[in-house]
């Protein structure tokens, strides 16, 4: 996400405070940042004049002695929408949400992404184009598409980095394509800009911010297909020096040489503890099974074959989650995805609490999803809000927005 580097008593920075809780009045912005009650209504009058800010109910002001009420500053979430996308393996959701993360439209469907990113980018555009038409959703309303992947990221640059369960991805450009696809069906608007993470990292953020807003170091481990991790240490998801933090799946296990893992080394977490490996291994068992998704059908219909599995895997996982938790001291631990039901979380806690020092887990709360399937969804919507709307990101977009004002006005017969 984009942070502050400017005037830090810009149009951006008050907008901030306000989006915040911090200063919610105009007497408090004053307050919080120095500047005269004349500057900050010039840059109160630059957020109203984009629609970005309405005034809410009136509160009294702290120690009032019955005066005139203070107008309340709030973020207007429905000026603008957000498209946003959460890819599997072979399933993916799309929706339109507002600025505050409520899904206003959604739609979710099979979509292999093994087809590779020219034929899932054009569907997604598609569905994209037809979610606005039914929300009744202008284009020029879209502030930007964020994007969810099942594979490690660098943000910066949007690419896709050698993903194992992704093929025909490796250093796609994937942001200009998605502006391409959504363009093409949409037939019309601005170009919108394009973000992209990680899913593990996506499903951190949104479950941090909505669940847990107060845990400074957060950890959500999603088994599904594979198992990765994310991280949100002080409210921001921490993705590493290029998006390979958190890729917990491809940790060795002494003790598993023989299994094959899909990035083509043995003994990995993933190949042992997985959707997809616990799929194979209930196909061998005589329980044909062909995905995570499968497998958590047999565990919501309580198959002692797939509890059995699920709760070995969970003791697994827990291996590996003890080096971790005693590195990043996490408030939450939070299990997701397709496997996340007691008989893994059982068997996570089992190896987690016999094996880390009591002073890791002394304030540790273990815990599943509390946003379940959505949570992707809400995090790449989340992570496009948090750029566009960023102080610095903010004050070029009111600057551009005047210049355009200003040239249609010189251009006017």
């Amino acid at each position: 996400m984009t942070g502050t580097t400017g005037n830090q008593s810009s149009a951006g920075h008050l907008l901030q405070l306000i989006r915040d809780g911090r200063a919610t009045t105009r007497g408090a912005l004053q307050q919080a940042t120095g500047l005269s009650r004349s500057t900050v209504g010039h840059r109160l009058d630059q957020l109203f004049a984009a629609g970005w800010l309405r005034e809410g109910e009136a509160t009294p002001a702290a120690g009032s002695t019955g005066g005139r009420p203070s107008a309340r500053l709030e973020f207007d979430a429905g000026h603008a929408v957000v498209l946003a996308a959460d890819l599997g393996t072979r399933h993916a959701t799309a929706g339109v949400l507002d600025l505050a993360g409520n899904v206003l439209a959604e739609r979710s469907g099979e979509m292999v992404i093994g087809d590779g990113p020219d034929r899932v980018l054009d569907r997604l555009g598609q569905w994209f184009a037809g979610l606005l038409k039914e929300h009744g959703t202008d284009p020029s309303r879209v502030c930007g598409i964020g994007l969810s992947v099942p594979g490690p990221v660098d943000f910066d640059s949007g690419l896709v980095i050698q993903p194992p369960i992704m093929p025909g991805w490796d250093g796609y450009p994937l942001r200009e394509r998605m502006q391409e696809a959504y363009a093409a069906h949409i037939q019309a608007g601005p170009s919108v800009p394009v973000l992209v993470d990680n899913d593990a990292n996506l499903m951190a953020y949104a479950e941090q911010r909505v669940g847990h807003p107060d845990c400074a170091a957060f950890l959500l481990i999603k088994v599904a297909t594979g198992i990765g991790a994310g991280v949100v240490v002080d409210g921001q998801p921490y993705r590493g020096i290029d998006g390979g933090a958190g890729d917990i799946g491809h940790i060795r296990l002494h003790d598993c040489q023989d299994a094959l893992c899909m990035c083509g080394n043995h003994g990995c977490l993933a190949a042992v503890a997985s959707g997809r490996a616990l799929a194979n291994q209930l196909t061998a068992a005589g329980v044909p099974t062909t995905s995570g998704s499968g497998v958590r059908d047999h565990l919501a219909a309580g198959r002692p074959e797939a509890v059995r599995l699920a709760r070995e895997a969970g003791r697994r996982v827990g291996e590996v989650l003890v080096t971790v938790v005693t590195l990043l001291n996490p408030g939450v631990l939070m299990i997701a995805g397709d496997l996340a039901g007691t008989p893994f979380l059982t068997g996570v806690r089992e190896l987690l609490y016999q094996r880390a020092m009591p002073r890791t887990t002394a304030h540790l709360n273990v815990v599943t999803s509390q946003l379940g399937e959505r949570a992707g969804l809400i995090g790449a919507a989340a992570m496009v809000v948090e750029d566009r709307y960023a102080p610095d990101r903010a004050d070029a977009r009111l600057a551009a927005s005047a210049d355009d004002r200003h040239n249609a006005k010189e251009t006017a017969p």
